[in-house]
């Protein structure tokens, strides 16, 4: 372990640069890499919300395994830290010698904003100019840059509880090169939005189905867990709904798993999730007017993909 280098927060970013990511990450989707479910444990802390430990492996037998271990805190925003904490091994897949450690939350970050752009190249529409980014966390300036690499995205607006970090992050935004600006109204942005993309902690819907125009594309990255949504029961009703992984959205995540439970949609609601789409057997948008809808819950294959990514760059 003594030459094994670390990896930066800083250098991840540098080498994972977003077009690179996505086609590697659509490479990766349509490989035969072993996945498997991510081992998902809840850690109560007092007087906070339950914190969260993430294992989740995967490898191409004799070539590479990782592993990420992450944990989720949704308590360290008060305490001034990210959310997502966690780091990543690389080992070699002959031998099972580390090749490399890298930071966790900036590998997620990363591929998580790729998936959603992958995800949106097939499913948003071409001609995807105005965006709506919900939230002002740490993935808001990812996700807006990542569907920029894929879509012609001229305008963005953002919207967040805190109107105060709404406007930090817009600010951020905009030194970025990017046309941003508050949203003061929910409804009116998402209304008038070709993508919304979603990612918080919320635990009520925040995006209502009637406000969908013809042709938008929602995309759901943040509400983790069963008992956490970003859409209501009327986004799931009247979009054509992907996800990243079947297995993970339709346990993990709630803006799937609630509707379901309640027997609004059913396993078969799903048209397809990203192996579908890097591979072929699913074309994704049919029409310019179809409203589509896309759960990311993450997968280790994306953090596989990441990692092997930036290894190519030492």
């Amino acid at each position: 372990m003594t030459n094994v280098p670390f990896i930066s927060a800083s250098e991840v970013e540098h080498r994972l640069d977003y077009p690179a990511l996505i086609a590697a990450l659509r490479q990766g989707f349509a490989e035969d890499w072993t996945v498997p479910v991510r081992h998902h444990y809840g850690i109560p802390i007092a007087g906070e919300r339950e914190q969260t430990l993430l294992l989740m492996p995967a490898w191409d037998a004799g070539k590479s395994i990782g592993m990420k271990m992450v944990t989720v805190t949704p308590g360290n925003g008060a305490r001034g830290l990210p959310a997502i904490q966690g780091i990543y091994l690389l080992l070699d897949g002959a031998t099972g010698a580390p090749q490399a450690l890298m930071d966790g939350p900036a590998l997620t970050a990363r591929r998580t904003a790729a998936s959603s752009a992958l995800a949106a190249d097939y499913l948003a529409r071409k001609d995807a100019t105005r965006m709506l980014m919900v939230g002002a966390g740490a993935l808001s300036l990812p996700l807006v840059s990542a569907h920029r690499a894929v879509r012609p995205i001229s305008q963005v607006q953002l919207w967040a509880r805190d109107a105060a970090k709404a406007a930090e992050k817009v600010a951020e935004l905009q030194r970025h090169g990017i046309d941003a600006r508050v949203a003061r109204s929910l409804e009116e942005a998402a209304r008038e939005a070709d993508i919304i993309s979603c990612a918080t902690l919320s635990k009520t819907p925040l995006i209502l189905g009637d406000w969908l125009k013809p042709g938008a594309h929602l995309d759901l990255v943040g509400a983790y867990t069963p008992e956490l949504r970003e859409s209501d029961d009327r986004c799931v009703t009247r979009a054509s709904l992907f996800v990243d992984t079947r297995a993970g959205a339709l346990k993990e995540g709630g803006d799937i798993v609630i509707p379901l439970r309640a027997g609004l949609i059913t396993e078969a609601s799903i048209k397809g999730d990203l192996f579908d789409l890097c591979r072929g057997t699913h074309a994704g948008r049919s029409t310019a007017a179809e409203i589509t809808l896309f759960k990311s819950v993450g997968t280790a294959l994306e953090d596989f993909a990441a990692a092997r990514l930036v290894l190519k760059h030492l």
